[in-house]
């Protein structure tokens, strides 16, 4: 018999996942309906229901599988000596998480108010001040904390500001990450603070 194949019955919540991403970035959260999820899978919205009950359990479902990376970071991060390499490590494994999850912060960004409204908000925030915190030294000079921080934020910037520029994007993320260890580099050395 000449079937389709199924999708294998795993794969629906990440299916789910997907597109409710794509719609959210498409037209943003607020204006993307559950129904419109279920008819962009071709599913009833009771088998959506059978995995998410609201948008929002969507929305933290896919920010906690797509940024485990960066919590195994942190933890990785906190184990490690507080040396200049391991600080240049930490941003190398952070530029490819970034990169990894490209669309979701992407999402992030254009959807800051709702984001920072919704339950994930806080620990969106907690996460990058933990990677901060791994990067800089508490007791260094101040411009060599905003040298730190601006590091970190250079990363996240470069993946919207340079998107639109020509080339490509991986000569651009390394570009970004080369800056961000500058910084870093900087900051880290002896009387850097002035």
């Amino acid at each position: 018999m000449g079937s389709t194949p199924q999708p294998r019955r795993g794969n629906t919540r990440q299916r789910i996942q997907d597109v409710a991403l794509e719609l959210f970035a498409e037209q943003g959260y607020e204006k993307t309906s559950l129904r419109e999820i279920s008819e962009r899978l071709d599913v009833t919205k009771a088998a959506l229901y059978y995995h998410f009950k609201t948008k929002e359990d969507i929305l933290v479902s896919i920010f906690d599988d797509r940024n485990r990376p960066i919590e195994e970071l942190i933890a990785w991060g906190r184990e490690q000596p507080r040396t200049l390499e391991t600080k240049q490590e930490l941003l190398h494994r952070y530029s490819e998480a970034l990169a990894s999850t490209a669309p979701l912060f992407r999402f992030m960004q254009e959807n800051q108010a709702t984001v920072r409204d919704l339950s994930i908000g806080g620990t969106i925030k907690d996460r990058l001040l933990a990677v901060i915190d791994l990067i800089k030294e508490p007791e260094a000079p101040l411009t060599d904390q905003v040298r730190c921080v601006t590091a970190l934020f250079a990363m996240h910037a470069g993946m919207f500001a340079l998107k639109d520029l020509e080339g490509d994007p991986e000569d651009k993320r390394k570009a970004v990450l080369e800056v961000a260890c500058e910084l870093v580099t900087r900051a880290h050395s002896p009387g850097s603070g002035k």
